[in-house]
């Protein structure tokens, strides 16, 4: 005969694991985060890839994303689950709806057919986070961004492409400084159809504010070191660039998250392959 106290699973009650209560993650509720002990209030909750988290901000402004999972916090003391606010999930909307880059939503819009002007990044990473910034607006506009895995070959792949009348590109490059090979290369395919902006990171990473990854700052890695790879050793992360990348590119929720930098080369990207065309 089987205990009604213990159930089909033989577990005592005081082992089983009780359901935690659902919090609503509404701004400035103060909680602690239980792995890590980490205390903030809320700034915001947002959808990723790898489902919701959660951003805390602490007493000295400094701010870290935490996955939403079940029993991950503690208020007041207590294990709870954090949950979206209920006017994230439903009801209209107050007032007009902004992009992750700050523009205006345009509610039900669809992607414009692609022009035939282009923007060229660095590398995946660059591509990535701008997508995550403004792929909304980059769909409205009909622009496609590609990435080229460094600039080494840009003469060539500018010719490749043929700008003209109609057909404009613009590149964003990494560390784009006076003097380096980078600023070598731009001015040899910068022209009335090509724009080449730049920012001074040495890495597109590096222009993701520290705050919004939970970092004080991007450490310094000395010249010949592999600048990722220095980067994780620095912050006691996993000598894993991807999984790094993985982690510094759920910490960006719109341009708020990026160093002006790069907002402002972006735009005037935008603004370049699209100024004057219908089409």
């Amino acid at each position: 005969m089987r205990s009604k106290e213990y159930g089909p699973d033989l577990t005592p009650p005081w082992k089983r694991q009780q359901p935690a209560p659902e919090v609503a993650a509404e701004r400035d509720l103060v909680v602690e985060e239980a792995a890590t002990g980490y205390c903030g209030a809320v700034v915001r909750c947002e959808k990723t890839a790898e489902g919701f988290t959660v951003t805390l901000e602490d007493r000295h402004g400094r701010q870290r994303v935490f996955p939403m999972v079940p029993r991950g916090f503690l208020l007041e003391g207590r294990v709870v689950t954090l949950v979206r606010p209920a006017a994230t999930r439903t009801g209209p909307p107050q007032g007009p709806g902004r992009t992750a880059s700050g523009s205006v939503a345009v509610p039900g819009a669809r992607a414009r057919v692609a022009r035939e002007s282009r923007i060229y990044v660095e590398g995946r990473h660059d591509a990535e986070l701008v997508e995550r910034v403004w792929g909304d607006d980059l769909r409205i506009e009909g622009v496609v961004v590609e990435y080229l895995e460094g600039v080494d070959d840009l003469p060539a792949i500018v010719a490749d492409f043929g700008p003209g009348p109609g057909r404009r590109l613009g590149v964003l490059v990494d560390h784009l400084l006076p003097g380096t090979k980078e600023h070598r290369i731009a001015q040899q395919v910068t022209g009335a159809e090509v724009l080449v902006v730049g920012h001074p990171y040495v890495d597109v990473w590096a222009a993701v504010k520290p705050s919004s990854v939970g970092i004080p700052g991007w450490p310094e890695v000395p010249r010949g070191e592999e600048w990722k790879l220095g980067v994780c050793r620095r912050l006691g992360w996993p000598e894993d660039t991807p999984a790094a990348w993985k982690r510094i590119l759920a910490s960006v929720n719109s341009f708020r998250d990026l160093d002006p930098a790069l907002l402002g080369r972006v735009e005037e990207l935008i603004d370049f392959v699209t100024a004057g065309q219908e089409g």
